[in-house]
Formats: structure tokens, sequence, C-alpha cells
């Protein structure tokens, strides 16, 4: 989307050892005089780590300063946990509202990923331009499914409540049962619902063998019968990601299957 607008995407590179978290020292590094936004995604895909607010604030400061555009992507923001305390950029530095996008979507913390509902709240000139060229582009979202994200959007909340305690358990589950596989690392998820395994100790194991987490994900399909994501798109092609957005039981018996699958691979 961003190269169909004309603008380049410059990438901010981040790292296990700083939890998948970008720095100030790397952002910092990353802007240029041309630089007119930056995205921001917390909790995130595809690791599951979230900002707090001691973490936002010297990122906001350089926003600040260099007089970017802050789009906030909030898709995730209700699904965190472990005692992991939400917070947002416009609770950090309110200051910077008229320079701020929020995107938020009802398909994660409703679940109605197929109703194809989502939003953009921000500055009245920055929307009426969205809206200009979306009329344009595309058709109206249904009827229907604007009533229904209505509903979930102003109705009880119970639901989402019960569901996050559910993706944790789910999370702590998954976490554990990677650790014990061999040569597996896997960060801890602070929200979301992804885990994004660090599989190098099963790559380049032999002339056959897999070579990326892409070529990992396709022999898990193959051998195992998991679909898993590999992680070249991300940036990492020696993570997998693992969602973890189904049943129990589902989970269980993926992840028997992962841990014997890699397991053959000597």
């Amino acid at each position: 989307m961003l190269v169909l607008a004309g603008a380049e995407p410059r990438i901010v590179r981040t790292r296990a050892a700083d939890g998948f978290k970008m720095t100030a020292a790397d952002l910092e590094t990353a802007l240029t005089p041309r630089c007119r936004a930056i995205i921001l995604n917390s909790p995130s895909n595809p690791s599951g780590v979230a900002y707090e607010a001691h973490e936002l604030a010297p990122l906001l400061d350089l926003v600040a300063r260099h007089n970017l555009i802050v789009i906030s992507d909030d898709v995730y923001e209700m699904m965190v946990y472990g005692g992991f305390q939400r917070t947002h950029v416009l609770t950090v530095r309110p200051e910077l509202r008229d320079r701020t996008l929020v995107v938020n979507s009802v398909s994660k913390t409703y679940a109605m990923t197929g109703w194809r509902i989502g939003y953009t709240a921000g500055p009245a000139q920055v929307i009426k331009a969205m809206s200009t060229l979306q009329g344009q582009m595309t058709s109206n979202p249904s009827s229907p499914a604007q009533a229904a994200a209505a509903h979930a959007l102003a109705g009880p909340q119970d639901s989402v409540t019960q569901m996050v305690r559910q993706f944790e358990h789910r999370a702590q589950f998954v976490v554990q049962r990677l650790a014990a596989i061999p040569g597996v690392e896997c960060p801890k998820p602070q929200g979301a619902f992804y885990v994004f395994p660090n599989v190098a100790a099963y790559l380049n194991r032999g002339a056959q063998g897999p070579k990326t987490g892409d070529d990992l994900a396709a022999y898990l399909i193959d051998a195992a019968h998991v679909a898993v994501v590999g992680g070249t798109d991300f940036g990492y092609p020696d993570h997998i990601r693992i969602s973890y957005a189904n049943s129990m039981h589902n989970l269980e018996r993926g992840l028997d299957r992962i841990d014997a699958a890699l397991r053959k691979l000597g």
C-alpha cells in the first residue's frame, strides 16, 4: 500500500534480544529528512510483543522532534495478558493528537474476521481525504456488517474478557510446549495470538533439509499436516509463526506433530 501511494517503506529491523521491540536508537537510525510517518503495531503480529509506556515515550519524542505522523495499529489492543498494562500513543503523548491516526478493527477483538469491518480515527482533514479515496476505490461495507460491528462495539464486553483469558491459557501452553523441544527458542507473547519461535537449530542440517523457516513450514505441512507460516516475509527467515487461535485439543495435537517432525530432522 505504501509503494502504491508513492512512498518508500523503511523497515526497522528489531532483535530477539530486545524482545522484538524497536528502540529509539533503531528508529533514529532509520529516519531521514524525507520521512513522513511511522507505523506502530502493539501488540504485534507476528511476535505478540507490546510496548509499555516507558518504551513508547522515547519513540514518541522522536516523532515530535521530526514532526512525523503516527499510524497506531491497535487491532490487537484488547488481547493482552500476563500482567501487561495496556497503554496508547495518546495516553503517553496527548499533544500528538493532531498527528495521530488510530487504526482498528472488529476482526480480532470480536472474532468477526469475515465481516470485514475496520475503522480509523484521526484529524478531520485526513479522514476526509481517506474517505474520498476509498469512495472511488472500494464498495461500501454491507449494512448487516455495519450493524453487527456497532452492536459488538457498544454491547456487553464480557465475551472479550473470556476470550482473552482463554488466549492467555493457550499462550502459556504453546510457549511451554515449544520450550520442551530441543533447540527451539520462543519468547513469551504479551498479546495478540501468535508465537514466533526461532527454529534455526533445525535448518541447514543436510543437503535436502529445510534452509529457511519457509522451507520448514512446507516440511511441516507435508510431514506433520500442520500449517505454520515461515518468517521470511516478516524479515526473519530462521523463524516460523504459529497461531494459537484454535482449540486446546488441536493445539495439543499440532504441537505433538511438530515435535515429532522436528526430531525426525535429526
